[in-house]
């Protein structure tokens, strides 16, 4: 202890003495408030003992002392507090005391662990009135607290002059972890950074008392307990015994492995930011006192601004040099000066420039460098800008090494320490003489284009106020804003009339939605091309307006041209294509006919004959031919449905990768050897919503028509891909966005002119000599792709070849496996008095439909109309299905029908058997549950196993 300490711990136990002589006459009743406020706030422990040893006044350092409370310290016997050999060792002072002696002591006391301290103790004699020693105070000072807290002091001040001789951060945590541990008489101090993402501190050195590792490295806190989240929201962590302490119990092990099994961790902060720790490690269990752990935090402030301060040079020196580094790279001037405004500094190019040597311009002789016409005000204004301290610009020309004078844009700024003091001035010289001259020419040019500008304003006026195109200006808002006077020309409105409405009511209410798309768009800064309106005219009538608008702002600039007359034009020329398409496919269609039509009655005439001549072993083959031209038949009317998308599908699940290698031994048949097939298909390919019999049509389709684009051979890739199409890719495909999945056939054959790809979907329209083509086959492709919901796009170059691509929608669920069709020998029986109704005009189909379900064991009842049909339906007989067209003469067509029976028969089971063309009247597919649909031509075993699933699902 210092002698100023121990002089003024002196003082205050003499003021506590006085006060205690004071309080010796007071009554015994008085509270001991008064007493309790006094000793309370002195660093010595004081209390009050009766004449039987027992304390009848104990202050609050008794409680750290001792570890009880208070309560349980007043009342109690002194050798039950002290101990059997303390109180021993005291009894003699106390009973010199009672008998009316001070005494001043030194000794030891044992502390609440056990451990004995050094103290001084006084005995003071307390008298009744009478004069009687009633009892006796006690006045302990700590001289080992005392003791420490001189090492303390003396530990800052040797902390304060080893950190002001270093700048390294790891020197600097490494002086006060040292000192810290070696007036704490721990077993290990250290200073780490932490990383609070990954939990880990990372120790580079760290002090050890002899016998005790280092812990140099990276430490995972989670591996010794969860103290770690006191530590992340800034609270020091004092941990007296790992094994008691709740956060580090299960971790008590591994850091008794350490030496840590008592710890203090104390985290530093920068910036609000949790990003270093001071720790202090005991190898067995200790407490921390009040006075160690300020004695820490001083230590840790002290490291945290030493820290700062190191980093803060580091980053001022790095500053200079960079700045020195930059200042000689660039191409221009940079000077330096002092805050007075003296020149001391240049870059190289300044004397590279000048041809002075360095030194040479230093102070006030860099001014003989100015021109001299130019020099007075220079200095004036550098003048200024010193006393005012505010940045300083000017132009002046400064001379050149062989004499010549150049224009220069001269700045300089201040730099300012932390309270705005001007320290030193920064400043460059940039050459602006080209720049000048460039001025010079400029307002030269300007002159000219001002001339210029007039003259074209004039020649844009003359087109505004004559050109057939409306032009004008509209706003956001819906207004428009200016005009030119081909708007009046053309829809006979005058201008104010025009600007005094919302456009939107000059345009057709047909074509609103995308007039608001495109303003949506113009608000979004897209330039919009070639979408067109029909807008209405004062007279009533309208006209086909194709516009160009481009944004600015609020205001969007827009030019429209009438394309009235072009597009009758064009309906016309239309007209006649398809007239011209039309006869093309009624020779087409009559050379197809007459083939298949031929092919059906020869064979039908020689089964007659075969059959009265009793020849009966040839039958087969003349059924199979008759077979095989209806089907074709069927396929031609299909295409040309289909092209116009009204065959009725039967869309499914599909599983697309497994329908292409189901048909790739056909494809490699139908395309023949000089074709080589390849077959990629994507992994986790989604299924489809499609009609799985047109998709196989469609691709056998396409891949015969590369084949045809390759007459010398080559090769055909069929390939399959998920595709998710963005808002800009769907419009691209003119699809919505979404999932979807593609199927592209591509060939390396001859390819498509951009003017065949333009037609190759229309109708009629084919390369192919006349005979060897109707045309229809992408045009069925086109139509049951759209009508899937789907889009098919066409990629080609001349002679690289041709790449089409079905865009499918994807389905979400499982795909469905196709079964195999089973011939009609074994086609399912009916059961005991199952009865099906069938409506059809055609007696044909009535005798063919009748025969097949009388066969099976059904009772078939016939009606020919959709009227009989009802009659049927509205009576008691027993149904169990209704089989019947949809085309059905009468006024009442088949779906009528139905919904009109199941009036009186809910959930009667309903199998349409219809032609493509009358899938509208179905509802384009959206049929009610017990309701499905068979299409004609079908061969009979289909219509047994259609009719027993319907019957069998209840």
């Amino acid at each position: 202890m210092s002698d100023v300490e121990a002089e003024a711990l002196r003082h205050r136990v003499a003021a506590l003495e006085a006060e205690v002589a004071r309080l010796r006459g007071t009554p015994a009743e008085r509270p001991e408030m008064d007493l309790r406020l006094i000793t309370d706030a002195l660093p010595v422990l004081v209390a009050y003992v009766d004449r039987a040893y027992v304390y009848r006044f104990n202050n609050r350092h008794y409680e750290s002392w001792f570890g009880r409370d208070l309560a349980d310290l007043t009342g109690r016997h002194v050798r039950d507090v002290l101990g059997a050999d303390s109180f021993a060792e005291r009894q003699p002072f106390m009973d010199r005391a009672l008998a009316g002696e001070a005494i001043l002591a030194d000794g030891f006391l044992p502390d609440r662990d056990g451990r004995r301290r050094a103290c001084t103790t006084r005995y003071i004699p307390r008298r009744s009135e009478a004069g009687r020693v009633e009892g006796f105070f006690v006045l302990v000072v700590d001289m080992d607290e005392s003791r420490a807290a001189e090492a303390r002091r003396i530990a800052v001040a040797e902390l304060g002059d080893r950190l002001r001789d270093l700048d390294d951060t790891a020197e600097i945590a490494y002086a006060a972890s040292e000192i810290l541990g070696t007036a704490l008489g721990v077993s290990r101090a250290g200073y780490g950074t932490i990383d609070p993402v990954s939990e880990t501190i990372l120790i580079e050195r760290d002090w050890n008392a002899p016998g005790i590792r280092s812990l140099a490295g990276t430490l995972h806190f989670r591996d010794y307990g969860s103290y770690i989240e006191d530590l992340k929201r800034g609270e020091t962590v004092i941990c007296v015994d790992a094994e008691q302490d709740p956060r580090t119990a299960s971790g008590a092990e591994a850091l008794k492995a350490i030496s840590a099994q008592s710890f203090v961790n104390m985290p530093l902060t920068e910036h609000g930011g949790f990003v270093a720790l001071l720790y202090l490690n005991h190898a067995t269990a200790r407490p921390w006192s009040p006075e160690e752990l300020a004695f820490m935090r001083n230590v840790a402030e002290r490291v945290r601004a030493a820290t700062e301060r190191s980093r803060a040079t580091a980053a001022r020196r790095a500053s200079d040099a960079q700045f020195h580094a930059f200042a000689q790279v660039v191409t221009i001037h940079v000077w330096a000066a002092s805050a007075a405004g003296a020149l001391d500094w240049f870059n190289d190019q300044v004397y590279a420039y000048s041809g002075a040597a360095p030194g040479d311009l230093d102070g006030g002789a860099w001014t003989t460098l100015i021109h001299p016409d130019d020099r007075e005000a220079v200095t004036r204004t550098w003048s200024a800008a010193l006393e005012a301290g505010h940045s300083y610009e000017t132009e002046f020309r400064i001379r050149r090494a062989d004499g010549v004078y150049r224009w220069f844009l001269v700045r300089a700024e201040p730099i300012r320490a932390g309270d705005a003091t001007i320290l030193r001035w920064v400043g460059t010289n940039t050459d602006i003489q080209d720049r000048k001259a460039a001025a010079a020419e400029l307002a030269r040019l300007n002159a000219n284009l001002e001339r210029q500008v007039e003259r074209r304003t004039r020649e844009r006026d003359r087109i505004w106020e004559t050109t057939t195109d409306l032009m004008g200006t509209a706003g956001l808002d819906g207004y428009l804003k200016s005009i030119n006077p081909a708007w009046a020309r053309t829809l006979g409105w005058n201008e104010d009339e025009l600007l005094s409405r919302p456009f939107a009511v000059l345009i057709d209410p047909g074509d609103h939605a995308e007039t608001a798309d495109v303003v949506r768009r113009l608000g979004q800064g897209e330039t919009v091309t070639g979408f067109v309106d029909r807008v209405f005219t004062k007279d009533g009538g309208q006209r086909i307006v194709m516009w160009t608008a481009a944004p600015d702002g609020e205001i969007f600039t827009i030019i429209g041209r009438d394309i009235t007359e072009q597009r009758r034009t064009e309906d016309a020329l239309r007209q006649a294509q398809k007239m011209e398409a039309v006869g093309q496919l009624t020779g087409g269609l009559a050379h197809d006919f007459n083939n298949l039509l031929t092919g059906i009655s020869g064979s039908l005439e020689l089964l007659q004959t075969r059959m009265a001549q009793g020849r009966l072993t040839d039958l087969d083959r003349y059924i199979n031919a008759a077979q095989g031209a209806a089907k074709r038949a069927a396929a031609l009317t299909h295409r040309l449905l289909a092209f116009s998308r009204r065959q009725t599908l039967d869309p499914k699940p599909t599983n697309v990768n497994g329908l292409v290698a189901g048909m790739e031994e056909l494809v490699r048949r139908t395309v023949g050897p000089a074709i080589t097939i390849e077959v990629v298909g994507a992994a986790g390919l989604w299924p489809a919503l499609v009609d799985p019999n047109q998709l196989e049509n469609a691709l056998l389709n396409l891949c015969i028509n590369a084949r045809d684009a390759m007459p010398e051979g080559g090769r055909i890739t069929i390939e399959t891909a998920n595709k998710w199409l963005d808002t800009r890719a769907a419009r691209e495909r003119d699809l919505e966005p979404g999932q979807f999945l593609s199927l592209c056939v591509t060939d390396t054959g001859t390819g498509m002119a951009p003017e065949v790809i333009a037609r190759a979907f229309d109708p009629f329209f084919t390369t192919k000599p006349i005979g060897e083509g109707t045309g229809l086959g992408l045009s069925m492709i086109y139509g049951f792709a759209r009508q899937s919901g789907g889009q098919v796009r066409i990629y080609s170059e001349v002679g690289q070849g041709t790449t089409v691509c079905l865009y499918l929608p994807r389905h979400y669920g499982p795909a469905e496996e196709r079964d195999a069709q089973a011939d009609l020998a074994h086609a399912p029986r009916a059961e005991q008095g199952q009865t099906v109704l069938i409506v059809d005009d055609e007696p044909t189909v009535r005798m063919l439909v009748t025969e097949v379900l009388e066969d099976l064991g059904y009772t078939a009842i016939e009606a020919a109309d959709g009227a009989g049909g009802l009659k049927v339906l509205e009576s008691d007989v027993r149904l169990d299905l209704l089989v019947t067209d949809v085309g059905l003469p009468g006024g009442m067509n088949g779906r009528q029908m139905a919904d009109a029976g199941r009036v009186a028969r809910p959930g009667l089971k309903v199998l349409f058997i219809t032609g493509y063309a009358e899938n509208a009247v179905l509802g384009n597919g959206y049929l009610e549950p017990g309701m499905q649909v068979l299409t004609k031509p079908f061969v009979m075993e289909a219509l047994a196993g259609r009719i027993r699933e319907l019957i069998a699902d209840r």
